[in-house]
């Protein structure tokens, strides 16, 4: 399988985690976000940044996970409604999850809903799992954002 990220190109060479807190996990826990799409990825950058940081700076990196890393999922039968609007609660109930997942290190990998697009999913990858040495990056490219989304 392949996942996808798009950062900025400074930090686009290596598998690293900033341990700043987002929806599913908390601060100091480093967690790497990507998806399971280019597109994807895209919406995921534009709905965490304004119009005037969608510069050219911006890289796609593909990680190769092997077929036979276990992967958690998260189910949206196990979220309460709401879970992926942008209040405080909906953050501390994925944060929960996310967080407990990071200390049973059961998988490298969970797979989480996108809360942008339904149907759509996102991994995030803990680079402190025995298992993480497996994924690699395999290609890092250049991603320009449409002039049209920054508008």
């Amino acid at each position: 399988m392949e996942v996808y990220r798009i950062s900025l190109s400074k930090w686009s060479h290596s598998l690293r985690a900033s341990g700043r807190a987002a929806r599913w996990n908390s601060e100091g826990r480093e967690v790497i976000y990507a998806a399971a799409s280019r597109s994807l990825a895209c919406l995921e950058n534009i709905v965490h940044r304004n119009s005037t940081e969608l510069i050219d700076r911006f890289r796609v990196m593909v990680f190769y996970i092997p077929d036979h890393l276990k992967t958690e999922t998260v189910y949206l039968t196990q979220l309460t409604e709401g879970w992926n609007s942008s209040n405080e609660n909906a953050y501390r109930e994925c944060r929960r999850i996310g967080d407990s997942w990071l200390n049973q290190k059961t998988a490298p990998l969970l797979k989480v809903p996108s809360s942008i697009i339904k149907n759509e999913f996102n991994y995030l990858l803990d680079p402190f799992h025995p298992d993480f040495k497996n994924i690699k990056l395999i290609d890092n490219e250049p991603f320009l954002f449409d002039s049209r989304l920054k508008d």
